[in-house]
């Protein structure tokens, strides 16, 4: 599972980005923890990452 600044430094986007693509539904799936955190599968990270690519093609 990454973090939420793993996926952000992979991105090369900041937090704040992050966040307004998340208020637009428009961000990778993620899972939130009882603690808050969000945790982000690699798998769905990569499929979401395609799906962009997909639409830009």
């Amino acid at each position: 599972m990454l973090t939420l600044e793993e996926v952000c430094a992979e991105l090369r986007i900041n937090r704040s980005t992050f966040n307004g693509w998340r208020a637009k539904k428009c961000a990778p799936p993620c899972l939130k923890l009882p603690n808050g955190k969000l945790r982000f599968r690699r798998s769905e990270l990569d499929r979401w990452l395609r799906s962009c690519a997909e639409v830009t093609a």
